[in-house]
C-alpha cells in the first residue's frame, strides 16, 4: 500500500473512530468502525516495530513489540481491576497468554512457512523460553491447588498471591538482564548473525521510535473504543463473558502484535516474531499478571492469582503444544496450522461454557 494512503486511512479511521464512540452512532456501528481502525492501527505498530528492529536488533524489536503492546491490555486492565471485576481480568490474562503462544506464533508460524519452507530460530533461546513457559504454568497452578484447600484462610491466600507476585517480577526482570545483556550474544536470533544489506528502514531511529510510541498510544485508545462496545454486541449473540474475556477482549488487546509478527514472519525473521509471540505469554504471565495483583491492593481488596481450572488448563495446553513445537528452533507451516488448530479447539469449548 502506497504510505500516503495509508497514513490517510490510518488517521481517517481512527479520528472517524473516535467520533463514533463519543457521538454514540450506535454499538454495531462503533464495533465495525472500530475493528477497522485497530487493523490499520495494528499496521503501523507493525512498521514501526520493523523499524525499530532494524537498528535495535530482532530481539530488542521484538521486545519492544511485546511491552508497547501490552502497555494498552495492563491499562484497560487496570482499570477493570479498579472496578473490581477480577474474573474478567484473569479471563483476559488467559486469553492474552494462549491467544499469543497459539493464534500469535500459528498464524505467524503458518504463513511465514507457506513462504519458506523452513525458518530457523536461536534454540538456547526457544529452551529457555520453554523453561520460562513452564515456571509460568507452576507459578498459576500451585495456588489454584493449595488455596482450594480448607487450610488456606483469606489472609494466607493473599500472603500467598502477593509472595508469588513478587517472585514472578523478579524472575521475569533477571530474565531481561540474562538475555539482553549476560548472555545477549549467546541468544542472539540467527537471522541477527547475518546482517541483512538489502532492506533499508522505514524511518530514521528517532522517527521509528516516535512512531512506535505515537501507535502505542493509538492503539490503547482504539482498543479502549472497541472494548466498550463488546458487551452490548457479543449479547447479540449469547456470547458467555469467560468468552469475551478469554478471547474476544484478548484478540482485540493483542491485534498489533498478531501483525507485526506475522508480517516479520512473512519476511524470514521467525527469531522475531517467536519474540513477540512467546515473549508477550511470558511478560502476561510473569510481569503484567503479578503487576495486576500488587496494584489491586491499592483500590481495596486484593485480586488472588488462583485462576479457575478451565483457565489453567487452558494455558497448560498452550505452553505443551508450543513448546513442542519451538524447542528444536525450526518452524514450518504444517506446525503452525496445529497451533491454530489447538486455539480454535480451546475457542469452541470457552463458547460453549
Amino acid at each position: 500500500m502506497n504510505q500516503k494512503l495509508f497514513f490517510t486511512l490510518l488517521i481517517g479511521l481512527f479520528v472517524l473512530s473516535g467520533i463514533s464512540h463519543y457521538a454514540h452512532f450506535g454499538t454495531i456501528l462503533e464495533f465495525i468502525i472500530s475493528a477497522l481502525a485497530i487493523l490499520m492501527v495494528a499496521g503501523f505498530l507493525g512498521k514501526a516495530t520493523e523499524s525499530v528492529a532494524h537498528y535495535a536488533g530482532q530481539r530488542l524489536g521484538g521486545f519492544l513489540n511485546a511491552t508497547f503492546g501490552n502497555a494498552a491490555e495492563l491499562i484497560i486492565a487496570i482499570f477493570l481491576v479498579r472496578e473490581g471485576l477480577f474474573d474478567m481480568v484473569k479471563a483476559s490474562i488467559t486469553g492474552s497468554i494462549i491467544g499469543n503462544l497459539l493464534l500469535v506464533l500459528g498464524a505467524s508460524v503458518f504463513l511465514g512457512g507457506l513462504k519458506f519452507k523452513e525458518q530457523r530460530f536461536n534454540v538456547q533461546l526457544a529452551s529457555h523460553n520453554s523453561s520460562l513457559m513452564i515456571l509460568a504454568v507452576i507459578a498459576l497452578g500451585i495456588p489454584a491447588i493449595f488455596i482450594s484447600t480448607q487450610h488456606f484462610s483469606a489472609d494466607k491466600a493473599k500472603l500467598l498471591s502477593l509472595t508469588i507476585a513478587g517472585i514472578l517480577i523478579v524472575a521475569y526482570i533477571l530474565w531481561l538482564v540474562f538475555s539482553m545483556i549476560t548472555h545477549k550474544d549467546i541468544l542472539a536470533d540467527v537471522e541477527e548473525t547475518t546482517p541483512d544489506h538489502g532492506e533499508e528502514a522505514a524511518w530514521s531511529k528517532s522517527t521509528s521510535v516516535l512512531f512506535l510510541v505515537l501507535a502505542t498510544v493509538m492503539t490503547a485508545f482504539v482498543s479502549e473504543w472497541l472494548v466498550s462496545t463488546l458487551h452490548t454486541f457479543t449479547a447479540k449473540f449469547g456470547f458467555s463473558e469467560v468468552f469475551i474475556g478469554a478471547f474476544l477482549i484478548a484478540i482485540v488487546g493483542n491485534a498489533a502484535e498478531h501483525s507485526a509478527a506475522v508480517m516479520l514472519a512473512m519476511k524470514n525473521k521467525i527469531g522475531a516474531a517467536v519474540e513477540i509471540a512467546v515473549g508477550s505469554s511470558l511478560q502476561i504471565a510473569l510481569f503484567v499478571a503479578p503487576v495486576l495483583i500488587l496494584v489491586s491492593t491499592l483500590f481495596g481488596p486484593t485480586m488472588d492469582i488462583v485462576f479457575t481450572p478451565i483457565e489453567l488448563a487452558a494455558i497448560a495446553v498452550s505452553v505443551f503444544i508450543a513448546k513442542s513445537i519451538s524447542k528444536d528452533g525450526t518452524t514450518n507451516w504444517y506446525e503452525g496450522a496445529l497451533l491454530i488448530f489447538v486455539y480454535i479447539i480451546l475457542g469452541i469449548s470457552f463458547y460453549l461454557v
